[in-house]
């Protein structure tokens, strides 16, 4: 049997822990699996007295996780800090660079850094992995890294943010304002103290950008990415989907498009029918279109210490199996140094349905006006209701309209016009509609 893989955990957090209970409990198991023992063998965290329910009596500690990452009593660095910089991003170069095999959750810091460590770890002949850094305990990186080999992707989406997704199922079972499913996964402890990373979508777009590159063989781009969050989603918006046939998602979508790679977070509207319209609570799922393969799709738990354990321990596990002299695959599906400069989709270009959402003055000629403006700029409507918006404004009406295939210049460019019109009471609500398997 080969010698032990040895191991370091720099983060003993929820899933720092679980990741040392996970090989502890799942030593023989995991030894028959890879042919070799897993050991922790050294540790890196801020206190070394606190009772992490696991046994670390027998590992050595280090007070700085840089050192950790350069020691010679390990041979895999797992990185479970957090941040796209400071001790995250040092202590990951540091293990590249002395030819240590990486293990991260870390989306931040690859999303910011990734390309560059990939440079490192192929020069070195070393594994960067990150399973947990995408929708949690899903394999959606090794199936796209590894088992789609001559497939060329058109389109990948998902609902990526568990947090997101657990509120909008709320306020659609439960009639639920916002900030009330807000508050409540906060107390769950689904959402943070400061949720704003989460429910502004900035954590599934740095999810987003490595799908991305994965699937196009582009360089990660997070910083190029149309985003929207989910904070002004109302109930009016949630009955309004459901009467029409859909069910609001927070989606990233990412696909090939004649100007470029188009990647976009926002709500969207999905058909009640689709497969991921039925992805409730903080499950995650991503869709990936392929020519060859068609549309796969990938569902399962995308956040917590047990999901996120269960991916580290299963890239820990692939190095293990690796043996000295192995020829590893390249970090984003292609070599680092090959991987082409992103080229940016104008996001006014997308064409799909639109759910236009317009609080308007009750008074006459309002909606032959909205219906004009929407005819001025080519937009042909599947639908147009009017609902009134409640008792107490009997002065107001609200006027949802369906789109046929437009694009998105057109929609804005209407629903300014009308706003210039003086006829809207509160702003306009804009939901794309997506097509979904």
């Amino acid at each position: 049997m080969a010698e032990s893989l040895r191991v370091g955990i720099a983060g003993l957090g929820t899933v720092g822990a679980s990741v040392v209970r996970v090989l502890t409990e799942k030593a023989a198991e995991l030894t028959r699996q890879c042919g070799r023992t897993i050991t922790v063998t050294a540790v890196s965290a801020r206190n070394r007295d606190k009772d992490r329910g696991v046994d670390l009596s027998t590992v050595s500690w280090f007070e700085n996780p840089v050192d950790l990452a350069r020691s010679n009593e390990i041979d895999v660095f797992i990185e479970l800090i957090g941040g796209d910089e400071g001790p995250a991003r040092d202590s990951v170069r540091a293990a590249l660079e002395a030819g240590r095999h990486v293990v991260t959750a870390n989306k931040a810091l690859l999303a910011k850094h990734g390309v560059a460590l990939a440079e490192i770890a192929e020069k070195k002949g070393v594994l960067l992995n990150y399973e947990a850094a995408v929708a949690g305990g899903i394999p959606v990186i090794k199936t796209m890294r590894e088992a789609m080999a001559g497939n060329s992707v058109n389109r990948v989406f998902g609902i990526l943010n568990g947090t997101c997704n657990y509120i909008l199922t709320r306020m659609e079972a439960e009639g639920l304002s916002f900030e009330a499913c807000l508050k409540d996964a906060q107390r769950l402890g689904y959402a943070e103290a400061d949720p704003t990373f989460d429910i502004e979508g900035n954590d599934t777009a740095h999810k987003l950008a490595i799908l991305t590159s994965l699937a196009f063989g582009h360089k990660i781009a997070a910083d190029d990415i149309y985003l929207e969050g989910i904070s002004n989603i109302t109930q009016a918006d949630i009955r309004a989907a459901a009467e029409l046939g859909y069910r609001i998602k927070l989606l990233g979508v990412a696909q090939r498009t004649e100007s470029g790679i188009e990647q976009r977070v926002h709500p969207t509207m999905v058909p009640t029918a689709s497969v991921i319209a039925q992805v409730h609570g903080v499950t995650n799922a991503v869709a990936i279109e392929t020519d060859i393969l068609g549309e796969l799709l990938l569902s399962g738990p995308g956040a917590g210490g047990n999901a996120t354990a269960s991916a580290v321990v299963g890239d820990i596990a692939d190095i293990a199996k690796s043996r000295p002299g192995f020829q590893h695959g390249p970090v984003f599906g292609r070599p680092a140094k090959e991987l082409k400069p992103y080229k940016k989709a104008q996001m006014r270009s997308h064409a799909g349905g639109y759910f236009i959402r317009l609080t308007v003055h009750d008074r006459v000629g309002v909606f032959a006006s909205v219906a004009k403006r929407m005819a001025d700029n080519d937009i042909s409507l599947e639908s147009i209701v009017q609902h009134a918006v409640g008792p107490e404004a009997v002065d107001k009406k609200t006027v949802i309209l369906v789109t046929h295939e437009t694009t998105e210049a057109a929609v804005r460019k209407a629903v300014e016009a009308i706003t210039k019109d003086g006829h809207l009471t509160d702003k306009a609500q804009v939901i794309r509609i997506e097509r979904a398997g």
